[in-house]
């Protein structure tokens, strides 16, 4: 949701894709026989102890999307935080969890699934710690940029473990736990920051990935065998496309911050934005160049691979900018603590999941372009009423319903986005796709983010939403539902796709 809410996030996963085009084309029957007679290796006795570590830590990547979102007015008093601060402690996360986790599949490749989930999580564990700590706003930003790496090297090299130990009809059914985790760790993010928040303080929101995460690291090698050494592939990793595409979105995310600041035609906005647009372009070439790119730019030949990821682009850019705008509106608007601001956002996190599951019965039926259609046209409904009301009237009555009956379409677009781009493609290049999908994913909650709080947070020194830039945040998310919602029977391929069994790729 976020980056997470029950958002089908997908998770971060690079092979993902390979998995299901694989995992779903086994037969029903389950056993070792099976496994034995149709080639699987023997099954480790200990793989579902490992797919229960390796969610724990999966759990905890899902979580910290979501459970900083409440707890901002608190970090903004006490580590006196300006807007622009604000908002890089929700996008500097998922901004480096985006941009670098096709690296961090490869790595997984290169290096070995275990070795690399190890750093990964020992990594965003000792940030974790050093977030809770943070006396300021530089050591919060450094530590939510190393979770972000952290969970880059973590999340691919999770999913590539869980479909290397699982064979047969169990691999399915281990991607649907690894699926379901999406959804909840999105509704308890919500309920945990606010919980968190309002009991022991804001530093407790990090703290406890640090217990969590130091059990996980301690029994993994107990229960996960070490992967096989990796075959030797020529022509290394693809470091420079990583750093130029996070560094591209980096760039055009500190555009759109400072504009809030200086105004959208000021040499501090129009700088960085070109800047952002050169180095698209520089990594566009690079990926040309390359023996082994992080993303293959023959895909972005694909249409559905093309319109699956515009579609997570802007699903998870408002879902998250919901998160963002709703939290600043419940607590300073309404006065709500944040426990209770939590609470109210359960119902947000649920309808999403609930949109999810009700899209990928719709998804067989109509197929994706209604699918999607039909989604954005709700959320674009739902946001509608927020452009028209006073921000100061009841939440009950206004807000909530606005971002659950929104939140609920948008459930029905994750798993179209994910389906459409792995569903309507060959098998072979599931696994492509699916990485450059979730890429999308993360990246959406970033620009999301960094658009609304421009335009709904005044630059004092505690920020603030004003009663306008509410509802210019609000009016936006709404154009922008809606333009997506005439677009998609335009761009959204025909066709079925052809997976079965629902979404994996949801987070």
């Amino acid at each position: 949701m976020p980056t997470n809410a029950a958002v089908p996030s997908p998770a971060h996963d690079h092979d993902q894709g390979h998995g299901q085009a694989h995992g779903h084309n086994q037969a029903h029957d389950p056993g070792v026989a099976h496994d034995q007679a149709h080639g699987h290796p023997r099954p480790d006795p200990r793989r579902w102890k490992a797919l229960a570590l390796i969610c724990a830590a999966q759990f905890m990547l899902v979580l910290d999307v979501t459970v900083v979102n409440v707890a901002l007015p608190a970090l903004a008093t006490d580590l006196d935080l300006g807007r622009t601060a604000l908002t890089w402690v929700v996008t500097a996360y998922t901004l480096c969890f985006g941009g670098l986790m096709l690296l961090g599949g490869r790595l997984s490749d290169a290096l070995g699934a275990r070795r690399v989930l190890l750093t990964g999580l020992a990594l965003f564990t000792a940030a974790s710690l050093a977030c809770g700590l943070a006396p300021n706003a530089g050591v919060l930003l450094g530590g939510r940029i190393a979770q972000g790496i952290g969970a880059a090297l973590l999340s691919p090299a999770a999913l590539a473990l869980v479909t290397t130990v699982f064979h047969g009809p169990e691999r399915p059914r281990a991607l649907g736990v690894w699926a379901a985790i999406g959804g909840t760790g999105s509704a308890v993010g919500v309920l945990l920051g606010g919980a968190l928040t309002s009991g022991p303080g804001w530093p407790w929101i990090f703290y406890v990935n640090v217990p969590v995460g130091l059990a996980v690291l301690a029994a993994l090698p107990r229960f996960v065998p070490a992967t096989a050494k990796p075959a030797k592939r020529g022509g290394g990793l693809d470091v420079p496309g990583a750093l130029l595409v996070t560094t591209a979105t980096g760039a055009l995310v500190y555009g759109l911050v400072t504009a809030g600041d200086s105004g959208w035609t000021s040499a501090a906005t129009l700088l960085p934005l070109l800047g952002a647009f050169v180095l698209y372009g520089a990594f566009a070439a690079t990926e040309r160049r390359t023996r082994t790119p992080l993303m293959d730019p023959r895909m972005f030949t694909r249409r559905p691979v093309v319109v699956g990821s515009l579609l997570m682009l802007v699903a998870t850019a408002l879902l998250i900018s919901f998160f963002f705008l709703g939290s600043m509106h419940l607590q300073h608007v309404h006065h709500l603590d944040a426990l209770r601001t939590g609470l109210l956002f359960l119902p947000v996190a649920l309808t999403t999941a609930i949109g999810a599951h009700l899209g990928s019965r719709l998804l067989s039926t109509a197929g994706p372009r209604v699918c999607a259609t039909g989604g954005l046209t709700v959320a674009a409904l739902g946001c509608l009423p927020l452009v028209f009301l006073d921000p100061a009237s009841g939440p009950w009555t206004t807000l909530l319903p606005s971002l659950a009956t929104a939140s609920l379409g948008l459930g029905a677009v994750f798993v179209t986005a994910t389906t459409t781009a792995l569903g309507l493609i060959a098998p072979h290049e599931a696994g492509l796709a699916s990485g450059i999908v979730n890429t999308f994913h993360e990246l959406g909650g970033s620009i999301g983010v960094a658009l609304v709080s421009t335009l709904a947070l005044t630059t004092t020194t505690t920020p603030a939403p004003t009663p306008a830039g509410l509802t210019a945040a609000y009016t936006l998310c709404t154009v922008t539902a809606a333009a997506a919602a005439l677009a998609s029977p335009l761009l959204v391929p025909r066709g079925r796709p052809h997976m079965t069994g629902g979404p994996h790729g949801m987070h």
